[in-house]
């Protein structure tokens, strides 16, 4: 059941200036690929700069994998044209690569070719690639190539201020970690929101399918793509970006200190599983950094995250500690099809008031299992949203309850949140966004989903995809820069250069005796 908000939003629309200044980021991977939609085998671009210290293009698993990085804006306006400036400007420099539109790939016809992220020769560069060699050997590639898209999301110090009651005095870390934490536990019990609007994975290709094809009734339309008819985002399921093994760690969002210290025993914690895997192969080349159930913190696979902006050689759990937390990361957005950058206003603007709501709406305290039980509401959720009649479960309990009528009750809320955030700024928009997006509640077909399904089942995922990226590549070359410079980009490029070297050359110990005073 959706809880009652109507106390806090009251208080909120007294408190209109609580909401200016709203801090977000993006993060959004794409693969690069070939004309005919096979994952390139080329290397990071070198006119690109460095992956390893550039400000805005990196790569994540793979060196196909690019992914683009905002700073903090305050404008979503800004962000969004600052995002396309650099699809713009790294489309440009491709050649005859693509930028593939999908979270899903397709046309690996051999996982073993998909060639780890390099770092060059520092400490930290080579860290990061054993990493990946890790995932590899725990989760397989094919599942490390799938994309998505994180929306960085930060509440002013006003709201903070406002919320407290005291407004001449900044709030406390653990105050705002308190209250960064009710809304995650929120987000876990009603995020399931976000994959039935946006979700845009509902098929697979035939690559992707595990052995056997399990029990899932697939649909096959002979074109090497495979669908459920009601999902919305496979790469949400078991299917795609997931990991069942991480389900026992028991780590809750209930006060900081837990979360932290339940993510430093995960680190800490030995695998019987990974250590099977062994740390070297029989060549004595490391495969993974350690046989630990996470080898760092970052492999906890999390659909939202709790963060705050780590120092150099500082752990995340170790900046959460120190400052509290400062932002939180939302990752369950598949790659937006419709847009070329992965993103819209339209979305940007939902999340905001979601997160809101999140922010205001009770959140009792919730136990390992109860965590553990709201994943069913997702799962469904992904698997089957669209389909008529859909129900959720409250919690663990028994009540059961339709989804549709939820979603009715949820924006509810967020249509006054809408009109506290349009008073702030210029116009309607964010009450125009409850407008437009109602329709897909009480329209499944009107959902992101539902719409690219139609195109993957007349074209195959990769034709889909090949067409898309082709009409999105052409249009990002053709646009001029709105926000950065070429000069801006020359720039940071060399900057990078030239900051791997530097770090290269600063490096005083060897490759395992840094390994240990990392783990020391």
């Amino acid at each position: 059941m959706i809880p009652d908000v109507s106390e806090a939003l009251s208080w909120l629309e007294k408190h209109p200036e609580a909401l200016t200044g709203i801090g977000r980021g993006i993060e959004r991977e794409t693969l690069r690929v070939q004309p005919d939609g096979h994952l390139s085998q080329q290397g990071h671009p070198g006119t690109l700069g460095s992956a390893l210290t550039h400000e805005w293009i990196i790569t994540d698993f793979a060196e196909s994998l690019l992914e683009f990085v905002t700073p903090v804006d305050r404008d979503v306006s800004h962000l969004l044209a600052f995002l396309r400036d650099i699809h713009r400007h790294v489309s440009r420099e491709l050649g005859e690569e693509r930028l593939w539109p999908f979270s899903m790939p397709c046309i690996i016809p051999d996982p073993e070719n998909i060639t780890l992220a390099q770092y060059g020769t520092s400490n930290i560069g080579r860290m990061k690639t054993v990493y990946r060699e890790g995932l590899k050997h725990r989760y397989g590639s094919l599942m490390q190539v799938i994309s998505g898209l994180h929306y960085n999301f930060s509440l002013p110090e006003a709201f903070w201020k406002a919320k407290s009651g005291q407004q001449n005095a900044a709030p406390g870390k653990d105050e705002v970690s308190d209250g960064y934490l009710q809304l995650i536990r929120n987000y876990y019990r009603f995020g399931w929101i976000i994959p039935y609007l946006f979700g845009a994975s509902p098929a697979i290709c035939e690559s992707f399918l595990p052995q056997g094809g399990g029990d899932l009734p697939l649909e096959d339309n002979g074109k090497g793509t495979l669908w459920l008819p009601y999902a919305t985002s496979l790469r949400l399921s078991d299917l795609g970006y997931t990991n069942k093994s991480q389900s026992a760690l028991g780590i809750t969002f209930n006060s900081l200190e837990e979360y932290v210290a339940a993510l430093k025993k995960a680190i800490k914690t030995p695998s019987g599983q990974y250590a099977k895997l062994g740390v070297k192969d029989s060549e004595g080349r490391r495969i993974q950094l350690n046989t630990n159930v996470l080898q760092i913190e970052n492999e906890l696979y999390a659909p939202i995250r709790p963060k705050r902006v780590i120092r150099s050689g500082e752990a995340p759990s170790e900046a959460l500690k120190r400052g509290g937390i400062e932002y939180i990361e939302v990752r369950s957005l598949d790659v937006n099809p419709f847009t070329p950058i992965g993103i819209n206003d339209e979305q940007v603007r939902f999340l905001d008031m979601f997160l809101i709501w999140c922010a205001l709406a009770d959140a009792p305290d919730m136990s390992a299992d109860e965590l553990q039980c709201t994943r069913g509401n997702w799962n469904r959720v992904v698997m089957e949203g669209r389909k008529p009649g859909l129900t959720l479960r409250s919690g663990c309990g028994e009540f059961v309850y339709p989804l549709k009528e939820a979603a009715r009750d949820l924006f509810d809320g967020l249509e006054r949140i809408a009109k506290v955030l349009d008073s702030t700024g210029q116009g309607d928009h964010y009450q125009q966004v409850c407008r437009n997006l109602l329709r897909s509640v009480e329209d499944p077909e009107q959902t992101y989903s539902a719409r690219i399904l139609k195109d993957m089942q007349q074209q195959g995922l990769a034709g889909a995809g090949i067409t898309l990226a082709e009409h999105y590549h052409q249009m990002l070359v053709s646009e001029p820069l709105e926000v950065l410079t070429d000069e801006q980009f020359r720039r940071q490029a060399e900057a990078s250069v030239l900051a791997q070297k530097s770090i290269e050359a600063g490096d005083t110990l060897s490759f395992e005796d840094y390994l240990a005073g990392r783990e020391g």
